[in-house]
């Protein structure tokens, strides 16, 4: 018989002595065939000899567990234990009702591992009393619902972070010491202080005023039952915008940010810590903004970016200016590979009480006659990248963000700002798992895209950008946030994007796909870039078609950056000249 991986871990496991195996299989919650879920009980039949002896748990998490997949899975034999989100699953305790296997031990996720909010411990406790219930005393076991990866590591660390808001919350450790007392609740043994003091945190944050702005939910709570879009089509804007800019056919431009030096990192440290003035401050970022754009004009970029030298991250800069935020000192959680993030928290009704990016944007705008654009993050990534309230469905935190947004917009336009570019990086990033949950989201979150800029006029040309992802299957919900011009990924993922296009979508707007990957260093040739940008034009209209890399140069070194854009530009110029001359 062949020896299975699998096999071969799970015998080192029983060899080292392990006497529990935990099986993640999150994919479960998805939609799944039924020639899936007969492959995964194949699967499980293979291992189920391997596994005698051991007590096997498979875990489930992120979402519900539908009907048909919960039925497959607790009917699989071998397996000791199952584990589900009961906090992102809410319909899977229905299931469990309904019918759980005699025997089995049942992990109950209660405990958020998702989020920083504190346990509501009564509600969890009450739970899990109707749990032991169906399962037994000695088969249920008190759980978090997810690992404990997407939550910061201990509030402990956070000496800075006020008061009232921090008694709201738990970091991982705190969550650990959660799931213990609640098992020994269970077990009849309750801490009777720290429920109580855990039920003040939780009645302060329903009744606290700094978590409630009235006119904020009024106007959120308005946006409801109606629909927001700009009053003309899209390719009138761009005939008005076209009037205005002067643009020439294949516009180039960046996506934002510009490197992002030692020098300049050090200058936002030390204003932050006071060992600078305002003024000296204000003159540094100055100094760097006219450098980024005296480059961008010695290269030709047609529409120019004031580099951003001013912002740490793309959420956290907005969130810092923003109400209802608060921020940690080491909330630390890991994004992808090395590179960590730390999420600011949404405790509360969002409002904007200050303009955030006009000072900067207005004085980027007075150094060149060229257009400047105004460079804003979308309120579905400042959502989707924040650790958000749990008290109201995100939906409602999103519309309330994008008015704040929508503000911000209306006085950059006000301001002069003529180009502006509201990055939606993390749309894709917020589908739910189950696809029967796609139209919804896709529906609110579009909507609050527009709502930021329904209220501009014809002449304000509206950008948004997205970063890696698989965009083609949400294509339509693009096409549906009616920007009027959209830089896209493309390059990274072997211009997958493009075959969406070849496939018959009509695309009416201004579309930039990368042409150039800047996570990688390497400089990328002018007829490399030209190779692709002729790619584009196969499938793209000539007078929608922009040139731009894949994604802001933030990263980057000068010395890559430079080349790279000499290159995009002088492929641009390329490409216009043939296709003047073959007219």
């Amino acid at each position: 018989m062949y020896n299975h991986p699998c096999r071969e871990v799970i015998d080192d496991l029983k060899a080292a002595g392990a006497s529990w195996i935990q099986f993640d299989e999150p994919t479960l919650v998805k939609d799944l065939e039924s020639h899936q879920l007969e492959a995964f009980t194949k699967a499980y039949a293979e291992l189920e000899s391997s596994l005698s002896g051991l007590n096997v748990l498979i875990e489930t998490y992120f979402a519900d567990v539908p009907a048909e997949a919960f039925k497959t899975l607790t009917a699989l034999k071998g397996v000791s234990a199952f584990g589900f989100d009961l906090v992102r699953g809410t319909k899977t305790l229905d299931l469990i009702k309904g019918g759980f296997p005699s025997g089995k031990y049942l992990f109950a996720g209660l405990v958020d591992g998702r989020n920083i909010w504190s346990n509501d411990l009564a509600s969890s406790l009450s739970i899990l009393q109707t749990l032991e219930g169906i399962v037994g005393k000695d088969k249920l076991v008190v759980s978090t619902s997810s690992s404990l990866l997407h939550t910061a590591v201990d509030l402990i660390n956070e000496t800075k972070l006020d008061a009232e808001i921090k008694s709201w919350l738990a970091f991982a450790a705190q969550k650990v010491v959660e799931v213990n007392a609640l098992a020994k609740a269970l077990a009849g043994h309750k801490d009777e202080a720290f429920f109580s003091a855990n039920a003040e945190a939780q009645a302060s944050r329903k009744s606290s005023p700094r978590v409630t702005n009235k006119a904020v939910q009024k106007a959120a709570a308005a946006l409801k039952g109606s629909d927001h879009r700009r009053a003309t089509n899209v390719s009138a804007r761009l005939d008005a915008q076209q009037k205005k800019l002067n643009l020439p056919i294949l516009p180039t431009t960046t996506i934002g940010s510009f490197p992002q030096t030692i020098e300049l990192r050090r200058v936002r440290r030390e204003y932050k810590a006071k060992k600078i003035s305002e003024e000296e401050y204000v003159n540094a970022i100055k100094e760097e903004i006219s450098k980024v754009i005296k480059i961008q004009e010695e290269l030709d970029i047609d529409v120019l970016v004031h580099g951003e030298p001013e912002r740490n991250d793309m959420v956290e800069y907005f969130g810092e200016q923003l109400s209802g935020f608060a921020f940690t000192a080491n909330g630390w959680v890991q994004s992808y590979g090395s590179r960590c993030v730390k999420p600011p928290i949404i405790y509360g009704d969002v409002s904007r009480p200050k303009p955030m990016t006009v000072f900067w944007s207005t004085a980027a705008q007075s150094m060149t006659k060229r257009p400047m654009k105004g460079m804003l993050t979308g309120p579905v990534t400042i959502l989707n990248w924040s650790f958000v309230r749990n008290d109201q469905p995100r939906f409602e935190t999103c519309y309330q963000i994008a008015l704040a947004i929508k503000d911000e917009v209306e006085d950059l336009e006000k301001a002069g700002i003529t180009v502006i570019q509201i990055d939606e990086a993390a749309l894709r990033e917020g589908l739910p798992l189950r696809k029967s949950e796609h139209a919804f989201y896709l529906d609110w979150a579009v909507h609050s895209f527009r709502i930021t800029n329904v209220g501009v006029h014809d002449t304000t040309q509206i950008h948004t950008h997205m970063c890696y992802s698989n965009f083609n299957d949400i294509i339509h919900s693009i096409i549906d946030m009616d920007a009027d011009v959209i830089t896209i990924e493309n390059s990274r993922s072997d211009e997958k994007l493009l075959s969406v296009f070849r496939e018959g979508v009509k695309y009416g707007a201004g579309i930039g796909p990368g042409v150039y990957d800047i996570h990688s260093p390497r400089i990328p040739s002018t007829e490399e870039i030209a190779d692709r940008i002729t790619k584009m034009l196969a499938v793209l209209e000539t007078n929608i078609l922009w040139v731009n890399p894949d994604c802001g140069l933030k990263t980057r070194k000068y010395a890559e950056v430079k080349p790279a854009l000499q290159n995009m530009v002088a492929a641009a110029k390329q490409l216009r000249t043939q296709l003047a001359s073959a007219k």
